[in-house]
């Protein structure tokens, strides 16, 4: 019997370590798709423990893919209901209710930067995070999963849930899209 919990235990360390290793970055991808930080928080944390849920006695080499795949589940739900809600508070007249906020509470927070701001300067790093929010849904996700996260084409696919050509013209367009808004910038 005492197998069973010895042979848990390297797993959730296993888990626990490939967790912390994506969390900043999951927050940075879902920063950029929903541009608010604490919807983005909520987010990766519910796509964390529905990953550990579901998908920890998986094989380690597959928990990349996965893990995305079930981070982009929870931000396409998320811009789905923000849409729903967006058209009944319009419908109901209510469409300034978010006017009444604090811009202040808005804004990122610059004691956690992300790895973009490592790389590049304030003004480079505001005008390529700007670029990456203008690009559509899908050519925003197959730009950070492939580029960002390393994912090669298939495991970009399979977190999409699209075929590889799908993930290779959104990956194209994203990266005319992106050349053409920071031109200013080479």
């Amino acid at each position: 019997m005492a197998s069973a919990p010895a042979q848990a235990a390297p797993r959730q360390v296993a888990l626990d370590r490939f967790l912390r290793g994506i969390e900043r970055r999951a927050l940075r991808i879902a920063e950029l798709s929903t541009r608010d930080r604490e919807d983005a928080l909520e987010l990766v944390q519910d796509a964390m423990l529905g990953f550990a849920r579901n998908y920890a006695d998986k094989p380690e080499d597959e928990w990349g893919p996965l893990f995305h795949r079930v981070l982009d589940s929870r931000i396409l739900d998320h811009h789905r209901r923000s849409g729903v809600h967006r058209r009944w508070r319009v419908w109901f007249g209510r469409a300034d209710d978010e006017a009444g906020e604090d811009p202040i509470e808005q804004v990122a927070d610059p004691g956690d930067p992300g790895p973009l701001a490592r790389l590049a300067d304030g003004q480079t790093r505001e005008a390529l995070d700007a670029a990456l929010r203008a690009l559509p849904l899908r050519q925003r996700q197959a730009f950070l999963l492939r580029m960002w996260e390393g994912l090669d084409v298939a495991q970009t696919a399979h977190a999409m849930r699209c075929s590889e050509g799908s993930v290779k013209t959104h990956l194209s367009r994203a990266l005319a899209a992106l050349r053409t808004r920071l031109e200013d910038l080479r």
